[in-house]
């Protein structure tokens, strides 16, 4: 069921917390075995939160918007004495001292955390197979792989372990997942929510967002989430706009553009062929639909991967053994550090840390990093550009449905292409979301993605709410 009705039925008494995580629990107990969603399940704190829930609504006090609602956190979010590992070996039992803001306003919203999901080891992935702790598998076939890296959090949503969850984005790691697993995914505009508390992979790029069963979840999600917050200095200093009042006002008018160099070589035909007919569900809902050039989208993936790994092995740099986290004993601080770091990393989190060293080191700076962005510019400029003649673009989230497990592992480039459709909205830092429109020829979810400029996640989630109610009217 869909979170904010679950909401609506604790609040009016109609259910109770406790019998809603009950329910939510076994459904984990029964089948997070062959999934893995989990790394963590907080089944005792769940069952004290909803019991407050409960209790508050007996007093007569409302608990919040997302009242005893299932909740599931990526495990690179702080949580204060739980476990929060970013599915790395390095951090492996280490508990945070606070709890992420975004942790702090769900549970003042009233939403029920019951456990941190896996993903692939400091976000760097896109298939959850490179977490230390196991790969999950999709919901929809075991032996496809859910995405990544928030591949846990996609999953447990997928799955019905909990109606919503908790992913960061980096490059597509919410999207591309949601688009995988069939659920809804968003990535609001960078600064829209707070960092602080989230384990930094690229500081530059990485945004928290919520996976949803349907699009209003996701927009209540957001609406608690988001807003300003003195603790992070890349905050944007306004609220929210009440994007759940946007949902039903339809595409009525609005220029949506489909991204051309994302509608060919590289993506599969049938994820072609579902765009096209949400293209079409748009136009038939009263939107102008045309085709759009952004020819910098073709550069995105190159710069992103020098980008984010520059970033990368400059944050990743704290773990080095001394102050928390795993620690390999050596005869001097030198070896200690290297043993700790060789043997808490694993093979992707090194090589992207190696990548971006290379990056950065001198007579190599120019040449790489900073013509990296300088295409990252190129590209906020034509973004902008195609944003003055169209109010939001169309393209795929994936370019296919789910994976093998196992293979893509072999090949690096191959698995990095899987963040082609995504990572131009990283770059720039503007809002995106998935949407689950039908399948592909496998039976596999697809998923189309809405582009907005800066800051307009309201007509974003319109554009949405349409894709939505059009996917579930398909023969």
């Amino acid at each position: 069921m869909a979170a904010i009705e679950l909401a609506a039925q604790i609040r009016s008494g109609e259910r109770s917390a406790i019998e809603v995580l009950d329910e939510h629990l076994a459904r984990i107990a029964a089948r997070d075995g062959e999934l893995h969603a989990f790394l963590t399940v907080t089944a005792d704190a769940a069952r004290s939160s909803a019991e407050a829930v409960d209790a508050s609504i007996e007093r007569g006090d409302d608990p919040g918007p997302l009242a005893g609602v299932p909740l599931a956190l990526k495990d690179n979010m702080c949580t204060r004495g739980i476990p929060t590992t970013c599915s790395s070996k390095i951090l492996d039992g280490w508990a945070p001292p606070y709890d992420a803001t975004v942790v702090e306003r769900l549970a003042a919203a009233g939403a029920v955390l019951v456990g941190k999901t896996n993903l692939d080891e400091f976000a760097m992935g896109s298939s959850t197979e490179n977490s230390a702790f196991g790969p999950t598998r999709n919901p929809h076939d075991l032996s496809r792989v859910p995405g990544g890296s928030s591949g846990g959090s996609a999953a447990a949503v997928a799955a019905e372990f909990v109606p919503i969850a908790l992913g960061s984005d980096t490059g597509g790691s919410i999207r591309q997942p949601a688009a995988l697993c069939g659920v809804v995914g968003v990535k609001p505009t960078y600064g829209r929510v707070s960092r602080y508390g989230l384990v930094a992979f690229a500081s530059s790029l990485d945004q928290i967002g919520p996976l949803a069963l349907t699009v209003a979840d996701a927009a209540a999600v957001l609406e608690v989430i988001g807003g300003h917050d003195p603790r992070d200095t890349t905050s944007i200093p306004q609220p929210v706009p009440a994007l759940s009042g946007a949902l039903d006002q339809g595409v009525e008018g609005l220029r949506i553009g489909l991204v051309t160099e994302l509608m060919g070589e590289g993506i599969d035909a049938d994820v072609v062929t579902r765009t096209r007919e949400a293209a079409d569900a748009l136009a038939a809902a009263g939107a102008i639909v045309e085709e759009v050039s952004v020819p910098s989208t073709k550069l995105g993936l190159s710069a992103y991967y020098l980008i984010a790994p520059a970033e990368a092995s400059s944050n990743l740099a704290r773990y080095d053994g001394v102050r928390y986290g795993a620690r390999v004993d050596a005869a001097n601080c030198g070896d200690m550090m290297d043993a700790t770091r060789t043997a808490g990393f694993g093979t992707e989190v090194k090589r992207r840390i190696m990548l971006g060293t290379y990056a950065l080191s001198a007579g190599y700076y120019d040449a790489y990093y900073g013509k990296a962005q300088k295409v990252r510019t190129l590209m906020i400029n034509e973004f902008a550009e195609a944003y003055t003649r169209h109010d939001l673009l169309l393209t795929p989230t994936a370019p296919g449905t789910a994976f093998g497990l196992g293979d893509k592992t072999a090949d690096p480039m191959t698995m990095y292409y899987n963040d082609v459709c995504t990572i131009p909205s990283n770059l720039t830092g503007d809002p995106a979301i998935s949407v689950p429109f039908g399948v592909g020829d496998d039976g596999l979810p697809v998923g189309v993605q809405v582009l907005a400029p800066a800051l307009d996640e309201a007509t974003l989630f319109r554009a949405a709410a349409v894709l939505e109610t059009a996917a579930k009217e398909r023969p």
